[in-house]
């Protein structure tokens, strides 16, 4: 019987996917069940697996366009298994045992060979942290140890240790090489969304810089206690993320969007986070974080990230959302203008945290200090609002316990003013 494997539906407007890699070749034999291929489209990365064991025959290549529904291999699920050849037990009779040859001596006197790691597309791509550490440095390639061969930040620090040459520190070699790449489908869609963000929306920019002193002095006070009992550090973006759901609400216009000449409001906060994915930057949604507490935030991110990693984000974990955060902070960033991620209002950008003299109690101070943007549709957001926004996140970022009381003073609730 012959059975064929169709491309399946990622989502109601999408009619191509592109065959981003096929992880079995022509000819082989595959199990009930298992991923054989690989497929893009603009919104996300999905896996086609074999309904019945047998031989699979490829009917496209690595990189081919094709209509969502149409045959892209054929299994004969007739086809034998494969017999698995195993070794031969050793005779028993003294007289029957023949001295081996001294090739197959050395073979066996030889190491085994750790088995080959499987290519995915987190191997060679570094971590935020290994990234950063790479591009202040001028470090083009490091073997990475980490799960898919990711590369973490002591896998760069080891190799910073053992010293860079000349030719390894630069990834030029002085020819006029050009490398032409077939641009995939996620990234043409975002680059029409982009443009079209920028086409269709009045967007505009307003910034403030927040003193990160009182979350750093929280996260080394009680960071290893908070580890321990969760199983994963605490960032900042459940701080930030906690911060925005709370100006969300007092601020309603910026949690909004625009559907033809009507303006959505949203009494719950689903919060997009911008989480950097071997094949970009991708968006998955914490749903109703308002409802949720620090260690929700953090864990949740913490698992989204991972399956961005791997590739593994589902279409729903990516779609909707009424705010998004981004933090260029990671790669280095002092300053940036996100872009609104549509069709929502705006966007926070949070950036790299830098020790400065900044004024404080009428004296001169150095202080941890990042500056944070609000990129907002000026149509449905006024100026006051967005400032205003800004300032509901700095508070409750630089007094933490105002997280507690909708970011008012903790005094002004005590004394119900």
């Amino acid at each position: 019987m012959i059975l064929e494997l169709k491309v399946p539906s990622p989502g109601e407007s999408i009619t191509e996917v592109q065959i981003a890699r096929w992880l079995k070749k022509d000819g082989d034999y595959v199990q009930k069940d298992e991923e054989v291929c690989e497929i893009d489209s603009d919104k996300a990365t999905l896996t086609i697996n074999s309904e019945q064991a047998g031989q699979i025959k490829l009917l496209a290549k690595d990189g081919d366009t094709v209509k969502v529904g149409s045959v892209v291999a054929k299994v004969d699920t007739d086809a034998k298994a494969p017999a698995v050849v195993e070794k031969p037990a050793a005779a028993t009779n003294g007289k029957a045992k023949e001295e081996k040859p001294v090739a197959e001596k050395a073979a066996a006197a030889a190491p085994a060979k750790a088995a080959p790691q499987q290519t995915t597309y987190a191997s060679g791509t570094p971590s935020p942290a290994a990234k950063k550490i790479m591009a202040e440095n001028n470090i083009p390639a490091v073997n990475g140890t980490g799960k898919g061969g990711r590369v973490t930040k002591s896998d760069v620090v080891n190799a910073m240790a053992k010293g860079f040459t000349v030719e390894n520190t630069s990834s030029f070699q002085g020819t006029r090489d050009d490398d032409r790449q077939k641009m995939s489908a996620l990234r043409k869609k975002l680059s029409q969304r982009l443009v079209a963000v920028k086409n269709q929306t009045a967007m505009l920019t307003t910034f403030n810089e927040v003193d990160m002193s009182a979350i750093l002095a929280l996260r080394e006070k009680y960071g290893k206690k908070f580890e321990e009992k969760y199983g994963f550090r605490l960032g900042f973006m459940s701080f930030f993320t906690k911060a925005v759901t709370e100006a969300l609400a007092a601020f309603p216009a910026v949690n909004a969007m625009i559907d033809g000449e009507e303006i959505i409001y949203h009494n719950y906060a689903d919060v997009g986070v911008a989480v950097s994915a071997p094949k970009g930057l991708v968006v998955p949604v914490l749903r109703n974080a308002e409802m949720m507490s620090l260690a929700q935030i953090e864990g949740t991110i913490k698992e989204l990230a991972i399956k961005a990693r791997d590739n593994k984000l589902s279409l729903e974990e990516m779609s909707g959302g009424t705010f998004t955060i981004t933090n260029g902070g990671v790669f280095g960033s002092l300053m940036s203008t996100p872009i609104i991620n549509p069709p929502q209002s705006a966007i926070l950008g949070m950036h790299n945290v830098v020790e400065r003299p900044v004024a404080f109690h009428g004296k001169v101070e150095i202080h941890p200090m990042m500056y944070i943007a609000l990129s907002y549709d000026h149509r449905i957001i006024d100026g006051r609002e967005s400032v205003s926004f800004l300032v509901k996140v700095k508070q409750g970022i630089e007094d933490p316990t105002r997280l507690l009381f909708g970011t008012k003073d903790p005094n002004e609730v005590l004394l119900g003013l």
